[in-house]
């Protein structure tokens, strides 16, 4: 029976409860998550990364339910990682977009977790990596990401997705304003969803404007503009075919693509680690609030800060940058 399997093995098996275990022991941070992605790890690669971002209210979640639908319909086997804001109580998610999902709970080729923030700005949770690793192991061909609601500075999803699908709504109010800047400028394919409302067309327009002022040289991708009504599952196909011809295109690019992620990804956990190690191994109990205290009080600066704690970790001599 694969319920005496190891974890790994199980996870690799496509075991949607040790799949669950797994991201569950990557996301409280135990001390056996960093051997599991060890495991798995050389197991990845398979998958294709669908990150979802946008505002909040834009029907992100139904749009994705939606997608689920249509790429089982053709065959592909899928995950979700939902990330939802912290729940102030419990520390977990609160807006629960798999209940929005429900029509795929008994699917065994879909499998659905929603993932809290935990306070980590960039509209993803610090773990996401991680799950999206759990879920290519198991088998997925498609992982979906789809991001909590977020403003134009929080666009973590490019260093986590192999395409970005930025969904916006008509009615906002300020459909000039969100064209300039932040989420915008990650899309590899607009949405405008919820596209029977009235303002979707300017919508459509304002992205086309903000296009035509940006250079294209031959043979790179143009994002297209998709129009959706996630309700009512209009648009989703138009959805897909857009990430399939995207992906064709820069095939031969994802390997660069993957690499910048997977540096920005290394640098990420390196200072994570470093700084572990600093609190627990190099500094004394309370001494680093005490040089945050010192550099409040204008005592000490941060850099020279920085330079006497790396020069004790490394046991040289260290210069302020």
């Amino acid at each position: 029976m694969t319920d005496r399997l190891p974890l790994g093995e199980r996870v690799l098996a496509g075991d949607p409860r040790a799949i669950a275990r797994a991201i569950s022991i990557i996301e409280d941070d135990s001390p056996a998550a960093a051997g599991l992605v060890r495991q798995l790890f050389p197991h990845t690669g398979g998958a294709y990364l669908v990150g979802v971002t946008g505002p909040p209210g834009a029907g992100k979640s139904t749009l994705v339910d939606r997608m689920v639908t249509d790429a089982r319909a053709a065959g592909e086997t899928i995950g979700v990682i939902a990330v939802d804001p912290t729940s102030p109580f419990t520390g977990g998610s609160i807006l629960g977009d798999r209940l929005r999902m429900q029509a795929h709970f008994g699917d065994p080729g879909v499998f659905i977790r929603s993932m809290a923030t935990r306070g980590n700005l960039g509209g993803l949770a610090r773990t996401t990596s991680d799950a999206a690793v759990v879920l290519d192991a198991a088998g997925k061909s498609i992982v979906i990401v789809e991001t909590v609601g977020v403003g134009q500075d929080e666009v973590d999803i490019v260093r986590t997705a192999d395409i970005s699908v930025v969904v916006l709504v008509p009615g906002t109010g300020d459909d000039v304003q969100a064209l300039k800047a932040g989420i915008m400028e990650i899309a590899d394919i607009y949405v405008v969803n919820k596209a029977d409302r009235d303002g979707a067309e300017r919508m459509v327009t304002s992205i086309e404007s903000n296009l035509a002022l940006q250079a294209f040289p031959d043979g790179q991708w143009r994002p297209p503009i998709v129009r959706t009504e996630a309700t009512t599952g209009k648009g989703v196909s138009e959805l897909w075919a857009a990430i399939r011809a995207f992906r064709a295109q820069t095939a031969s690019t994802r390997q660069t693509r993957l690499a910048a992620r997977q540096e920005y990804r290394l640098r990420e956990l390196l200072a994570r680690l470093f700084l572990n190690h600093v609190e627990s191994k190099v500094l004394g109990p309370g001494e680093f609030d005490a040089l945050v205290t010192r550099i409040a009080a204008r005592e000490l600066d941060p850099y020279s800060a920085a330079s006497a704690i790396l020069e004790r970790a490394l046991g040289t001599t260290a210069e302020a940058p």
